[in-house]
């Protein structure tokens, strides 16, 4: 089992001009580890951050799309994998950290701890698909991450982060919308 936080910090040295979505407890590490006007935050929508990625992908198809998404917050949505799968934009890659746990709610565990998600994304018709549990294979896949020619799903396979309150105040402020509405005009 990988440390989001370790592998979300190998991501961070490779990340050029990619947006990058993120939802919930990816989302306040990541504003930890690298914040830029490039990331956009998934507010208050467990579930969506797959659908918000897809219309950036679909808005943006000069830049990569980079979606940070849990387990949980895939479960709320497990119909964007069919979306996804028949869309294929070329421009999106959608990582899933699984942990078993609504880690946002408390660490509560999710329904069923033997999803397949990367089998769900291949059922679904997404063609290039993994699945990693160490921070060795994940750093393996970074440069296939950011370079690949099409639609990316990759779970992670993590351990549980900490539970304690977490603040999204920050990433929701006015001033990162705007910030993100500049840098995608430049």
């Amino acid at each position: 089992m990988i440390d989001r936080r370790k592998a979300l910090q190998l991501l961070a040295k490779s990340i050029t001009n990619e947006i990058v979505v993120a939802t919930y407890s990816s989302a306040t590490d990541w504003i930890d580890i690298f914040d830029r006007p490039l990331n956009y935050f998934s507010s208050g929508a467990m579930g969506l951050a797959s659908s918000h990625g897809l219309g950036l992908a679909l808005a943006r198809p000069e830049r990569r799309v980079i979606v940070l998404d849990g387990d949980g917050s895939l479960l709320m949505n497990l119909g964007t994998l069919v979306t996804l799968g028949q869309v294929a934009p070329r421009n999106l890659t959608h990582l899933v950290f699984q942990n078993g746990t609504y880690e946002a709610n408390g660490g509560h565990p999710i329904p069923n701890q033997k999803v397949d998600f990367e089998g769900h994304a291949r059922a679904a018709g997404i063609e290039q698909t993994f699945t990693v549990s160490t921070l060795e294979d994940f750093a393996a896949k970074i440069d296939s991450i950011l370079s690949s020619d099409g639609l990316v799903f990759g779970c992670v396979k993590i351990e549980q982060g900490p539970l304690g309150p977490r603040s999204y105040k920050e990433m929701y402020r006015s001033e990162r919308r705007e910030a993100l509405r500049s840098a995608l005009a430049e």
